[in-house]
């Protein structure tokens, strides 16, 4: 080392363990004055906080448009990053430490000028260069990451297992493994020029300008961390002069920088700066292990199927080492790398099967770790009043999905709720709505919850709103109520308010629901529009707000839909039928909510009535209007029969009748339930008589026209459903026989003929034991066996 001349160049591969260690011991060996990292130099400021306790890798730089907080750039840096190894050592010795890649502020705006390109590679000669793939070609493998490992990651762990832990690289040049690189590096520069990286010429320009400002602070001592495919450039000759030319009149955007959490999961992602790792977790692994990295892997393995009730026993752990390092050895590899190790555990520990492998990757490979960032980090102030309001509901941000279940009755929960649904409508997705799991009450609430570090950049874009979660979400709402075009736009948001317990937007939203609602004279809109509020006066009720004015607009809607939607059902084609039909389902389960419950749902049952019954209402409307009618005890069954008959009497065109069977029986969009729409017909086989005469009538030349519908309606009953049809239809009708009571009579359709009083009784000490009523006699009949 004190022979070399001129600053010391470490070429490294971004979140490379084996290239981490090896800057480590490179450095321990210079003892260079200063250290200088590619990186946006607007963050030197920031970089002392890389010593904070409270700071832990995986941890990322982020730099946005201050005017656009929607151009933004990330520099990951894991705890087994080079630069991040370089950075602490630095720190941590006192040596001065720089940032010296291109200012965020030239790259963001180059990112967005079509001078400069969307920041995608150019290709040289159709082929856009992988610098580590070439090489890996040339030395005969045909997976550049195997020959990255043999060379460089393992090279570490080999040298630690003769000479001592990883780091200690006693009797071995520290710098060797660069120099190769380096002149690697530098046969690929001048063979492929800057290899269809367009803007690395400039990048490089802008570095040894830094590295010459540097030198002549610190001397020629200083080391550099930086992407392999720069040392070339970097050691080259060049003038100040031309370096300068290279950087004249680049566009320049104000950018603020800070430091942000990353996670595992997003490193193995193939996009922004220095991506395309697979595996992070078996990186971080290879990084911290001390010793013996693959028995330890093994262990960790073992550890996790154990959690997860598969049986691993020590002899599994043993033999899938043993295993791993001979398929190392006869692959000619000097350490098992990730492939040998997954092989093994696939034979050993899983029998052949590649089921627990996922989970070995999803939890393992790749991980959900996520990184941590002190408060003292800069951040706009809507970040910071997230912060606190996470820290206050113990809402802590995590990589991994996990399930929220809320009851809003407990005010911990109700506002978490509210922080969740302001967040949504700021567009921070941090949290998903999921199917309930404790119940459909609206009591209720159950979220999915996975942080993403992406969503810095959403609250950075939001915070134009408001410098609160609260104050955002209210100014946000206000706006889009004013700029909404559709009335069903404008309930949405009144929904979403309501939801996020945004009470000063609500006078502008109510406004403009009320101004949409007046003008929009499209029944269609008006029944689109009318759940959304009709929920939104549920959710009232659940959060203990006003919601007076909102049922008023809602009666208004339902009442203005009873009047066009006769006139609305006429004339239409086949899909405008189907659309309405949604409309129909919708609104007859909003009517139910809305404040003058009785008297709405008296003139919307008299607008089904006249659907059912009028012959120029497509057949999928009356069939449905009719059901309707029917669950709701408006229509009797004999009536239900009669409508049927009609529809499906030999006068009616067969696509029509099967129309008409669709809408009565099938499921579809806000239908009432498939499974509950088949089982009408398991359990009253009068129309199940009439559909099957039906369908047996329908001659051949009109059957495959009908075929789609019926096929449509049948499929979405669930399997149990389908199979109880067939054997009723196969049965055929049921014969009326003496029922076990004596009686003979008729029984209800679908039941057998009927009571067998003795069966019945049989139950009813069993239920009163159930209620806790029972008496001496029930326990006598009990003990008796009955």
């Amino acid at each position: 080392m004190t022979g070399r001349e001129g600053p010391l160049l470490l070429g490294v591969r971004h979140h490379g363990p084996g290239s981490a260690r090896a800057v480590r011991a490179a450095l321990d060996a210079a003892k260079p004055p200063a250290v200088l990292i590619e990186g946006p130099p607007e963050a030197d400021a920031l970089l002392p906080l890389a010593a904070d306790e409270r700071m832990r890798p995986p941890v990322a730089l982020l730099a946005h448009a201050v005017d656009d907080p929607g151009r933004a750039a990330f520099w990951p840096l894991a705890e087994f990053s080079p630069e991040w190894v370089a950075l602490r050592w630095a720190l941590d010795h006192g040596a001065a430490v720089r940032l010296i890649d291109l200012p965020a502020t030239h790259s963001l705006a180059m990112a967005s000028d079509p001078t400069w390109g969307d920041g995608e590679e150019d290709e040289v000669d159709g082929v856009r260069i992988d610098p580590i793939a070439v090489l890996a070609g040339t030395a005969g493998y045909d997976d550049p990451e195997r020959w990255w490992e043999d060379v460089v990651e393992h090279r570490t762990a080999v040298v630690s297992a003769r000479h001592g832990p990883p780091g200690d690289t006693a009797g071995t040049d520290p710098v060797a493994v660069f120099d190769g690189l380096a002149e690697a590096m530098t046969a690929l520069r001048e063979a492929y020029g800057h290899g269809g990286h367009r803007r690395d010429p400039i990048r490089e320009a802008y570095m040894r300008l830094q590295l010459r400002a540097a030198r002549k602070t610190y001397g020629d001592g200083v080391a550099v961390v930086c992407g392999a495919w720069h040392v070339p450039a970097l050691a080259a000759k060049s003038t100040a002069t031309a370096d300068r030319a290279l950087l004249k009149g680049l566009p320049k955007v104000k950018a603020d920088i800070t430091w942000v959490p990353w996670t595992h999961r997003r490193l193995a992602r193939r996009t922004g700066y220095g991506a395309g790792i697979d595996s992070p977790g078996w990186y971080g692994h290879l990084f911290a292990a001390p010793d013996r990295p693959v028995e330890r892997w093994m262990t960790r393995i073992a550890g996790l199927l154990r959690a997860e009730d598969r049986i691993v026993s020590s002899a599994h752990v043993i033999e899938a080492v043993r295993l791993a390092a001979t398929l190392a050895a006869m692959r000619g590899r000097p350490l098992a790398g990730l492939t040998e190790t997954m092989d093994a555990v696939r034979a050993v520990m899983c029998d052949g099967s590649d089921v627990p492998l996922d989970l070995i990757r999803d939890r393992l490979i790749v991980g959900d770790v996520l990184g941590e960032v002190p408060d003292s980090a800069p951040a706009v102030p809507l970040q910071r009043d997230l912060t606190r309001l996470q820290r206050t509901l113990r809402l802590k941000p995590e990589a991994f999905a996990r399930e929220l279940d809320l009851d809003l009755r407990k005010e911990t929960d109700a506002a978490r709720s509210r922080l969740l649904h302001r967040l949504r409508l700021l567009g921070v997705d941090w949290g998903e709505p999921a199917a309930g799991r404790t119940g459909t009450g609206t009591f209720r609430e159950s979220w999915r919850l996975r942080w993403q570090p992406e969503l810095h950049v959403r609250i950075a874009e939001a915070g134009v709103w408001g410098t609160t979660v609260l104050a955002a979400a209210t100014a946000k709402a206000e706006s889009r109520a004013v700029s909404a075009t559709t009335l069903a736009e404008v309930t949405a948001l009144a929904e979403r308010c309501l939801l996020a317990a945004l009470p000063d937007a609500l006078p502008v939203v109510m406004k403009a629901l009320a101004d949409r609602a007046a003008l929009d004279a499209d029944v269609g809109h008006l029944a689109q529009a009318l759940p959304a509020l009709a929920r939104s006066l549920r959710y009232g009720d659940v959060r203990s707000t006003d919601t007076a004015a909102l049922g008023e607009v809602a009666t208004g809607l339902a009442l203005r839909i009873c009047v066009g939607l006769p006139p609305a059902c006429t004339g239409l084609d086949a899909d405008g039928a189907a659309e309405m039909r949604g409309h129909l389902d919708g609104v007859h389960s909003a009517v139910r909510l809305l404040p003058d419950a009785d008297e709405v749902t008296a003139r919307w049952a008299a607008v089904l009535r006249g659907l059912a019954g009028r012959d120029s209402t497509p057949g999928v409307l009356r069939g449905r209007a009719s059901r309707l009618l029917l669950d709701d005890g408006r229509l009797p069954e004999d009536e239900a029969a009669r409508l049927m008959g009609l529809a499906l009497s030999p006068g009616t065109p067969p696509a029509d009748a099967a129309a008409w069977i669709e809408g009565f029986v099938g499921g579809g969009p806000g239908a009432s339930g498939s499974s509950g729409d088949g089982m009408l017909l398991v359990h009253d086989e009068r129309l199940l008589a009439l559909v099957d005469a039906w369908l047996t009538g329908v001659p051949a030349d009109a059957f495959t026209d009908v075929l789609p519908l019926l096929r449509r309606t049948f499929a979405a009953y669930e399997p149990g459903v389908r199979r109880t049809l067939g054997e009723l239809v196969r049965r055929g009708p049921s014969a009326g026989v003496p029922g076990a009571g004596g009686g003979g009579e008729p029984g209800a359709p679908g039941f057998g003929p009927g009571l067998d009083e003795a069966r019945a009784d049989a139950v009813v000490p069993l239920v009163r034991l159930l209620l806790g009523t029972r008496d001496e006699d029930d326990d006598n009949l009990v003990g008796a066996g009955r």
